[in-house]
């Protein structure tokens, strides 16, 4: 998930009575971000003033969990200038031997074998990213419905891929075929949302945590949102990258005011 940072507390400004040199020495106002992130960790706290953009993390930090907040923040990024959210969800690929959600002998969308170790497979990791992102996707559209936001289809959605999430690879060895799992875990996902009509499915990462999980290849040059807490500057360099995905890095975080920025590459 975003690495977001707990809200600061609020520090009160008693401008007026400031001596003038006092008011020469402060640093100046810090220029609002393109956009913010948030999603379970400010479940229920103060969130800062909209920009142009928001997005939401649809789950609790790993696949099949809800964020609670999900609908308040959904109202709370619609006031973006925007107008409405873009949106993210976790992703994994624990495999057959550790996760009780495998499709272990689902015929659809493929077919995945019945008992271990057949569906220790590329086909049944496929149905398992389908299934999670079908159990994203309607907590997501509830939520707007509830939030009174647009249809989730018409938004941007995001993959968080991440080496804190369960994957085959981080826990068997980085072989060929874990990774080649691992990233079918993925093309399910995406391939759900893209069934729903989501016309853009991007990835978040860094280029590290992506070549720990799949190996470093590229994912048909979806558009990448580079993951980060450090500087605006730190994020600006990454928007000049070539991505983890062979696409364009559209979204490039960074750390402000406690929360996770964004600005648009």
């Amino acid at each position: 998930m975003p690495r977001h940072l707990l809200p600061l507390v609020l520090v009160v400004l008693i401008a007026a009575a400031a001596p003038a040199s006092a008011k020469a020495s402060r640093p100046a106002p810090t220029t609002p971000p393109a956009g913010w992130d948030v999603s379970y960790p400010q479940c229920g706290a103060a969130l800062p003033a909209t920009s142009q953009f928001a997005v939401v993390g649809v789950d609790g930090g790993r696949v099949w969990s809800a964020n609670a907040c999900l609908s308040s923040e959904l109202a709370w990024a619609s006031r973006s200038s925007e107008g409405a959210p873009q949106y993210y969800v976790n992703t994994g690929n624990p495999g057959p031997r550790v996760s009780t959600k495998w499709p272990s002998g689902q015929q659809s969308p493929r077919v995945c074998a019945a008992s271990y170790p057949a569906n220790d497979s590329v086909d049944c990791a496929y149905d398992y990213g389908w299934n999670a992102a079908a159990d994203s996707y309607s907590r997501a559209v509830t939520a707007a419905s509830s939030a009174g936001v647009r249809a989730p289809a018409a938004s941007a959605w995001w993959l968080d891929v991440e080496t804190g999430n369960s994957w085959e690879t981080l826990q068997y060895g980085a072989t060929t075929a874990y990774q080649a799992n691992d990233r079918a875990s993925l093309d399910g996902q995406r391939a759900y949302l893209k069934a729903q009509g989501v016309s853009a499915v991007g990835v978040y990462s860094t280029s590290y945590q992506w070549g720990q999980i799949v190996g470093g290849a590229g994912f048909d040059a979806a558009p990448a949102w580079y993951a980060g807490v450090g500087s605006k500057s730190t994020a600006q360099s990454h928007c000049a990258v070539t991505s983890f995905t062979s696409g364009p890095v559209v979204l490039a975080q960074y750390a402000q005011s406690g929360y996770d920025a964004d600005l648009k590459c």
